[in-house]
């Protein structure tokens, strides 16, 4: 309880200036000035691209933001209330920033623009074409061995099963810019993002969960560009919300989906099914939770179990034909660099604060959804800075889901206020929920 205090007191800080327009025009200007630094000197041809539309979005989100701030001034001795304003423009920032980007580049790359998509989502629409070719998404490692050798990183799908239905629409139907693995990615992802924030209750602190699960430029890159992690970060945050509102059973779908797509949602289950166990209400979680991923594995360990692990298992950890190209430099990265040895090392780290984090969770096991967010987002924050091979957009989880969990408490407490599940919600008054 005691990380949540600390967080909401954070956010409080932030939201005290000009009722949190303060805040935002500095969040608008700095974003903006990412997307125009990027747009002229990024290598990347996608990003570059992505930062010449967003900067137009960024630069009129602050313009309005300097005329809500003029309007509060004038009308401060009215009260007037500017949440709703600051969600509505959060919303339709994201529009400017990532969805408009997400259908120019599509566009683009169906009329013959190959620069226009990052490898990961050419990886997606390959997976989907096997899966429906072969019965499985993945190329065993003779397959691979097989490509010429500057395509053999691209032969590699290291995500799970599950990540290979968004590229069924352009195996089944074609090249055109709505079979776009990014533009399926981004329908996922509003309707998700949609749904949790219609569960969250209406305060103030959600107007900055909206922003750090949208129009944060790592967040709004990483759609337009690439797009994999958001619709698995969406589905995480809606099942935060639903167990949250006592929804353990559908909570217990979303995250089990997510987890059915990238192995970075698997700690999220983890978290959550320690919540369920606490509070009673594992009977309805957990069979979708881990049932998902579950079954998702099956049509590959069918078809080719050896092309599973090798893509799966093998290539994450160094020993595939290729390395990753994920090098962001990280404490994890750069030790794995010092030889010899280095990354063993970063892998005992990485154990080690599993193991520490893992120990924490079972002698201090979350009662709220607000703290199962505190511990999946501290606990990603430690994998990615510890990881031999991880990317800097990954920071968009735990940015995202410590953001959340202050908003998470607020609607925890009105669920357990008004639950009718009498069996298994415990009480405004039992101190056990207010013990981390």
């Amino acid at each position: 309880m005691t990380d949540l205090l600390k967080t909401t007191g954070l956010l409080k800080r932030l939201d005290r200036a000009g009722g949190g327009l303060v805040a935002d025009l500095v969040l608008y200007v700095l974003s903006a000035a990412f997307a125009l630094i990027t747009a002229l000197t990024s290598t990347l041809l996608p990003h570059r691209a992505w930062g010449a539309v967003a900067a137009w979005g960024y630069g009129a989100a602050a313009l309005v933001v300097v005329v809500q701030l003029f309007r509060r001034t004038q009308g401060s001795r009215s009260g007037l209330d500017f949440s709703a304003g600051r969600a509505v423009l959060a919303w339709v920032t994201w529009a400017a920033v990532a969805l408009l980007p997400v259908i120019i580049q599509s566009v683009q790359r169906a009329g013959g623009r190959t620069d226009r998509a990052q490898e990961e989502v050419v990886v997606v629409e390959h997976m989907g074409e096997s899966l429906v070719h072969t019965g499985t998404p993945f190329l065993s490692r003779a397959e691979i061995a097989a490509l010429p050798l500057d395509e053999r990183l691209l032969g590699y799908r290291p995500y799970q099963p599950g990540m290979s239905i968004f590229g069924l629409p352009r195996a089944i139907a074609g090249d055109h810019w709505w079979t776009d693995a990014r533009i399926w990615f981004a329908i996922l992802t509003v309707a998700a993002l949609a749904a949790a924030v219609t569960l969250l209750r209406s305060h103030p602190h959600r107007v900055r969960a909206i922003q750090a699960a949208t129009v944060l430029p790592v967040t709004a890159l990483t759609l337009a560009t690439g797009g994999d992690d958001i619709p698995v970060l969406a589905l995480c945050l809606l099942a935060l919300a639903l167990a949250a509102t006592g929804r353990f059973g559908w909570s217990g779908v979303a995250v089990g989906a997510a987890a059915a797509c990238k192995l970075f949602a698997l700690p999220v289950v983890a978290v959550l099914a320690v919540l369920a166990v606490v509070t009673g209400h594992w009977r309805r979680f957990l069979p979708a939770a881990i049932g998902l991923p579950l079954l998702a594995l099956v049509p590959p360990l069918l078809v080719n179990a050896d092309s599973l692990i090798e893509n799966v298992l093998r290539f994450p950890l160094g020993h595939g034909l290729v390395t990753s190209p994920a090098q962001s430099p990280f404490p994890g990265y750069l030790i794995s660099q010092i030889q010899p040895g280095g990354r063993y090392i970063a892998m005992g780290l990485l154990v080690t604060a599993a193991a520490g984090i893992g120990l924490w969770l079972i002698r201090r096991p979350p009662r709220t959804a607000s703290a199962s967010a505190l511990f999946c987002g501290w606990g990603l924050l430690a994998a990615i800075l510890l990881m031999p091979t991880t990317r800097f957009g990954y920071i968009l989880y735990p940015a995202a889901l410590l953001t959340w969990a202050p908003v998470l408490g607020l609607t925890s407490l009105s669920a357990v206020g008004h639950s009718q599940d009498t069996g298994t919600t415990a009480a405004l008054d039992d101190t056990a929920l207010y013990r981390q």
